[in-house]
């Protein structure tokens, strides 16, 4: 039966008091950590999971934001892993509309360069039938042009279009947590794992620090099973020699109006032959991604360098010769690190396997690499692996969907359609809590209402600034300067949900400010490309 979990204050008060027993813990709130929290809870398991930051503050809120089965790795031959991510696709388009919705993709052909429509068209021929669903078409040069106005003219041969599906990262793992919490899992972000506990060899539990308590008192919680759901961040708990390849992937936020893209548009790199995309997002364009080790502190926030801006560049001036990008076209950018699992033998970055892997060191069980698509069949095989530790597990049937279904209240009068189906898909059953939370107004010239801050601010675990409006909205990304402009009205309807004083205010508008200045702002030398990237 579902149950609504205590405010994260009092469900360490208990952790603290000793009530701290678990079937298992999960370690890491990204999607992969928040799937298997989601099947643990729904097979009967008592389930925590903690994470050392926010939720999905690391790879989970800063990928492509795609939902596909990824034609490059069904042409790099990986054939097992583009099958169950694009039957992946289809369950999740149909469990979650609005949240996760289809997006056209159109990959124009130039004359002698590669792919051809023909080759292009096989491929795309044995992507559908592994979806079991028709979506490719061929365009003409004409038709291509109707479906990217501004794309470059010289050269263009015809076009392709299909269909696979685009989200808000950062909200599939708040729905899929929400999910884990109905059916009783303990969710706690900010809560870092200091040590894994070993009786006679075997983990046990771990010994936890609040990252809010400025006094650092650990505690402890004990389970049957610790899983290390913890991406590119897991070699940290590993034992053994685990080959992780940390791989950063940054992509630039732009304004609509400088790309007025209302489908996806790929390319392939001239530099590399990678597959770039122009994408419309929350009302922005977004152009990406750059695949490159990186070497960096991963406890620090990853940012976008010079030579990625001028490679992103570069392919919008390829693309779109008439639109170039100047400093005050782009609003912000991002950057992830991606848990590759190497092969150790020297390849590229972006012709790295992206299976994941699965290790089992005597009740710590370790998983990374894999997809953002497949979060809900790695999570079953995590848990598969861990029936020697619970032997009375019965995992719940596969055929149940994820995301809980729930008939929609009236759609306001004064909210767009396009506005209500992602609003339908983003919160389900808390809907009508959201919609009563406060103003029914967008928030400046973004597509976020007023009370989907308020309610964020409210219950979704908001522990600092950044978490408002980073992840639990993507303020953050889409509007000028973070949406530092507005932190006042923002104090105005959120602190009283907050509940800070002034002091800390200061402190949170100081905290963002850095961090966006650090992790989000453009390169401050992107004022050196206002003239088209060579």
């Amino acid at each position: 039966m579902a149950q609504q979990q205590p405010c994260r204050s009092s469900l360490l008060d208990q952790l603290r008091s000793g009530n701290n027993r678990f079937d298992i813990i999960v370690i890491g709130g990204g999607i992969t950590g928040a799937g298997i929290a989601r099947e643990a809870a729904g097979s009967g398991l008592k389930t925590l999971l903690v994470e050392q930051r926010d939720f999905s503050w690391g790879t989970s809120s800063r990928s492509s934001k795609m939902v596909h089965g990824g034609l490059r790795y069904l042409g790099s031959g990986q054939f097992g892993l583009t099958k169950a991510a694009v039957r992946e696709r289809q369950r999740l388009l149909k469990e979650a509309p609005g949240l996760i919705n289809p997006q056209p993709f159109v990959m124009p052909h130039f004359r002698k360069q590669f792919p051809g429509p023909r080759l292009f068209g096989l491929l795309l021929w044995l992507y559908d039938r592994m979806a079991g669903e028709h979506s490719r078409r061929r365009l003409t040069t004409t038709e291509t042009l109707q479906w990217v106005p501004g794309l470059s003219r010289s050269g263009l041969a015809a076009g392709s279009v299909f269909v696979d599906a685009v989200t808000d990262d950062a909200r599939l793992v708040q729905r899929t947590l929400e999910e884990a919490r109905r059916d009783g899992a303990s969710c706690l972000n900010y809560v870092k794992v200091s040590q894994v506990l070993r009786q006679d060899g075997r983990a046990r539990g771990v010994s936890l620090q609040d990252q809010a308590d400025t006094n650092g008192t650990e505690f402890e919680a004990h389970a049957d099973v610790v899983i290390n759901a913890t991406g590119a961040w897991a070699g940290r708990l590993l034992a053994s020699e685990a080959s992780l390849r940390p791989l950063r992937g940054s992509h630039l936020v732009v304004r609509h109006e400088v790309l007025p893209v209302s489908c996806a548009v790929s390319l392939l790199h001239p530099d590399d032959g990678r597959p770039v995309f122009a994408f419309p997002w929350h009302g922005t364009t977004v152009l990406g991604t750059t695949d490159l080790d990186h070497r960096l502190d991963l406890d620090q926030e990853p940012h976008i360098t010079q030579p990625e801006v001028d490679y992103l560049l570069r392919i919008a001036t390829t693309l779109f010769p008439e639109h170039p990008i100047k400093v005050r076209d782009v609003l912000s950018s991002w950057a992830g690190v991606r848990p590759v699992v190497s092969s150790g033998d020297g390849k590229a970055p972006s012709r790295e396997n992206r299976e994941h892997v699965i290790w089992d060191e005597q009740g710590l069980i370790s998983v990374a690499g894999g997809k953002l698509t497949t979060f809900r069949l790695i999570a079953r095989q995590v848990l598969q692996r861990s029936r020697d530790y619970l032997p009375s597990l019965r995992l719940r049937d596969s055929r149940l969907p994820v995301f809980t279904t729930t008939t929609a209240p009236p759609c306001p009068a004064t909210i767009a359609a396009t506005t209500w189906h992602r609003l339908t898909g983003f919160y389900g059953p808390a809907l009508e809590q959201v919609l009563a939370s406060g103003p029914l107004t967008p928030v400046a010239d973004s597509d976020t209402l007023w009370a989907e801050l308020i309610w964020a601010a409210q219950h979704a675990d908001v522990v600092h600034l950044d978490d408002l409006l980073l992840r639990r909205t993507r303020l953050g990304l889409t509007l000028r300067d973070g949406g530092q402009g507005l932190l006042d009205q923002i104090r105005e309807h959120c602190g009283p949900a907050l509940g800070w004083n002034d002091s800390t205010w200061q402190a949170e508008i100081n905290r963002y400010r850095d961090l966006w200045q650090n992790g989000y702002a453009p390169p401050g030398n992107l004022a050196d490309a206002e003239s088209p990237a060579p």
